[in-house]
C-alpha cells in the first residue's frame, strides 16, 4: 500500500515540471506534492547521478524559509549520498538574488547550519511553526540577505537524514560534504544563471560541515570551483571535547544534550552501544533524540537536567568514543592552497576558544597555506554570526572579484 501511494505521488509531480523562470530552467523539474510528503521519494526516484534536483517547489514569500533580498526561493530534494556512498534523497533551500547575473553566472554560497537535533522535525526548511529551530536560526537572516544583496546564490542543506528518509549521520564529515556540495551542483541544473564559482560556509556543526565540504569539493563536485571555505565557530577536536565530560558537573549546560545526539549518531552507524556508555538517567532520555529537536533537549525538563558527567556511566572508558570522532574532526583535514577563513568569539561556551585555536594551529601544520583566524571579543555561540558578518562578507568578496 505504501510503495503504491508513493508511486502516485511521484507521477502525479511528474505531471507539473517547475518554471524556474523565462529562459532560466537548466532542465525540467517536477513540483512534487506539498506538506512533509514532498520530502518522500521511492528509490526507483533516489538512484541517479548525486547533485540532481528530484523536485522542486517555490517557497511563498511570506514563508519564514523566504530570505528577504531574494527574487525566489526554492525548496529543493535532491540526490545526494551517505558516508558510505548510498544514494540518499536530500532536502534543502536554494535562495536566488535579484537583478542580472554577471558574466559566468551567480557565485554560489552553500550554507551548512549549526545543530538543529537529529529528528525529522528538526529540519529547517521543514519547520512550520514558532519553535526552537526556527529561533535557533532566525540569526542567520541578516547574514543570508548580505549574501543575497552582493548578487550570490544561498544554498541550504538540511543534511542527509534530517528531514527525509534515513538516519541523520550527525557530525559524519563525508555526508555532511556531499550534502553541503551536492545542493550547489542541483542549484546550477535548476536555473542557468548560477555559476561555478562556490563558497562553502557554516556555523557550528554547519562549521564541521564546511571545512569538510571545502576538503572534498574537488572529489565531490569537479564541476565547481572552491574560492573558500567560511566556518564560524566550527565544531572540532571532537575526541578531545568528549574526553572531557566528566569534568562538567553543572547541570542545565548544552553539552549534555549534544553528547546525546553524539552517541546517537554513532549508534546510528553501529559504533557504539548506548546501553555501555549512557548512564540509566540518560538511557531513560535517549527516545527523545530522534523526536525533539536542540532547544527543548536542552532544557531542564530534558537533558539539561543532567550535567556532562552524568550523561555517561561513571566505569565507561570515553576513548572507546573518541577513536571513532577522531577520525571525523575537521583538525585532520588538509586543504593546501584552499583559502579558509574562521572566526571564533572568546565569549562562546558551545564551542571553545580552545578548541578553534588548536584547529587553526593544526590545519597550518597541516600544510594550509591561507588560514585566516579572526577572534572576536565578547561574541558568545550565537552572536559570533553578527560581529563577523562584515569581515567574512569581504573576506569572500575579495575571492569571488565580486
Amino acid at each position: 500500500m505504501r510503495a503504491a501511494v508513493l508511486a502516485a505521488l511521484t507521477a502525479a509531480a511528474t505531471l507539473a515540471p517547475l518554471a524556474v523562470g523565462p529562459a532560466t530552467a537548466a532542465a525540467a523539474v517536477p513540483k512534487g506534492p506539498s506538506g512533509s510528503a514532498f520530502y518522500r521519494a521511492p528509490a526507483s526516484v533516489v538512484r541517479g547521478p548525486a547533485g540532481t534536483p528530484i523536485r522542486a517547489r517555490a517557497v511563498s514569500r511570506s514563508s519564514h524559509n523566504a530570505v528577504p533580498g531574494a527574487s525566489r526561493t526554492l525548496l529543493v530534494l535532491y540526490r545526494s549520498r551517505t558516508a558510505a556512498g548510498r544514494a540518499a534523497a536530500t532536502s534543502g533551500l536554494v535562495s536566488l538574488p535579484r537583478g542580472r547575473a554577471p558574466r559566468g553566472g551567480w557565485p554560489i554560497v552553500s550554507f551548512a547550519h549549526g545543530t538543529s537535533g537529529i529528528a525529522d522535525a528538526c529540519a529547517p526548511s521543514r519547520d512550520r511553526r514558532p519553535s526552537s529551530v526556527r529561533a535557533n536560526r532566525a540569526y542567520l537572516t541578516p547574514l543570508l540577505t548580505r549574501w543575497l544583496k552582493r548578487g550570490y546564490a544561498v544554498v541550504r542543506t538540511d543534511y542527509q537524514g534530517l528531514g527525509t528518509a534515513g538516519a541523520h549521520e550527525y557530525l559524519v564529515g563525508r555526508s555532511e560534504a556531499a550534502a553541503v556540495l551536492d545542493l550547489a551542483t542541483a542549484a546550477r541544473r535548476l536555473d542557468r544563471r548560477v555559476g561555478r564559482a562556490l563558497i562553502v560556509a557554516g556555523h557550528s556543526q554547519g562549521g564541521h560541515a564546511a571545512l569538510w565540504a571545502g576538503a572534498r569539493a574537488r572529489a565531490v563536485a569537479p564541476g565547481l570551483r572552491l574560492r573558500g571555505v567560511v566556518a564560524y565557530a566550527p565544531a572540532s577536536n571532537l575526541a578531545d571535547q568528549i574526553g572531557l565530560a566528566r569534568a562538567y558537573v553543572t547541570p542545565g549546560f548544552g553539552y549534555s544534550a549534544l553528547i546525546g545526539l553524539i552517541v546517537r549518531g554513532l549508534d546510528e552507524a553501529g559504533q557504539v552501544d548506548p546501553r555501555e556508555a549512557l548512564s540509566d538517567a540518560a538511557l531513560a532520555l535517549y527516545p527523545s533524540t530522534l523526536t525533539t529537536c536542540i532547544g527543548e533537549l536542552s532544557g531542564l525538563s530534558s537533558w539539561g537536567r543532567l550535567s556532562p558527567r552524568a550523561v555517561l556511566r561513571s566505569d565507561y572508558d570515553t576513548a572507546r568514543i573518541a577513536g571513532v570522532l577522531r577520525a571525523q574532526g575537521p583538525e585532520t583535514l588538509r586543504f593546501g592552497r584552499i583559502p579558509v577563513y574562521v572566526a571564533q568569539g572568546t565569549a562562546d561556551q558551545t564551542v571553545l576558544p580552545v578548541f578553534t585555536r588548536s584547529l587553526v594551529a593544526k590545519l597550518r601544520a597541516g600544510g594550509a597555506r591561507s588560514v585566516s583566524d579572526r577572534t572576536f571579543s565578547g561574541a558568545d555561540h550565537g552572536t559570533i554570526i553578527t560581529r563577523a558578518a562584515a569581515s567574512s562578507t569581504a573576506w569572500m568578496a575579495r575571492r569571488l572579484g565580486r
